[in-house]
């Protein structure tokens, strides 16, 4: 089994992410020589930028899987939604839909950085015991939880933790970069992800990708790349 890529935005023309469906090949191309054969589709889902709807979702799913068969690219393409956290991600909580990845038992979601939600960890409690576990995106960027260890402690027993390869090497700027790397050198962080909009974010996932292996060893590394993304596909919060 290869690795598991959680986020990603490489379906084209739904956010800001790749653009054509050549862009999606490329992408997806690099993405799978870096080691992933299991690719996360996640558009963004944000009230005022991007919300596109289920059916715009699978069309570019299925033009790309089927681009993906003809150039003989072997990934597997799920799909899921990078749902910020604003009045139309609250009501689909309280409606019960919220978009989730392949197989409805985990979802991906992201909060404002400059103002995090407060009791985050309680509401990640309750939605979690409706049968789904949060998947909170890049938490390298909100700065302020990252300076209260026993918060992010708090949070990670509620959701899971995906920091983004690329900040892992930098790509985001210092702030973010020294944040990611002290999640994972703590080993607060669940898992690691592209994070792709374009050819450069895949680059940038490969950099992340050679930190993980010299920083904490390939076994961890492939547990944060391949096991645990897999027990977060089927709902599973890992140790």
């Amino acid at each position: 089994m290869g690795y598991v890529d959680l986020h990603s935005h490489v379906l084209p023309g739904l956010d800001d992410g790749v653009k054509s469906l050549a862009e999606s090949l490329e992408v997806v191309g690099m993405l799978g020589q870096l080691g992933f054969d299991v690719i996360c589709c996640t558009p963004h889902q944000k009230v005022g930028s991007w919300v596109p709807s289920s059916g715009d979702i699978s069309k570019a799913h299925a033009d790309v899987t089927a681009a993906l068969d003809r150039a003989g690219i072997a990934v597997e393409l799920r799909l899921g939604a990078e749902n910020f956290w604003d009045e139309l991600f609250l009501r689909r909580c309280q409606d019960g839909d919220v978009p989730a990845y392949t197989g409805e038992l985990a979802f991906l979601v992201e909060v404002p950085p400059a103002s995090t939600p407060p009791k985050l960890e309680e509401h990640f409690f309750r939605l979690r015991t409706r049968g789904q576990l949060p998947v909170l995106a890049h938490p390298e960027r909100y700065h302020s939880l990252c300076r209260q260890q026993g918060r992010m402690e708090a949070i990670g027993r509620t959701a899971a933790l995906v920091v983004d390869l690329g900040a892992l090497d930098g790509a985001h700027g210092p702030r973010a970069c020294e944040s990611a790397q002290w999640l994972v050198k703590e080993g607060l962080a669940h898992a690691c992800a592209s994070d792709s909009h374009s050819a450069k974010d895949a680059d940038a996932a490969g950099r992340g990708i050679e930190w993980l292996r010299k920083k904490v060893g390939e076994p961890q590394m492939r547990r944060m790349l391949e096991e645990n993304p897999r027990r977060i596909l089927q709902g599973e919060l890992p140790d």
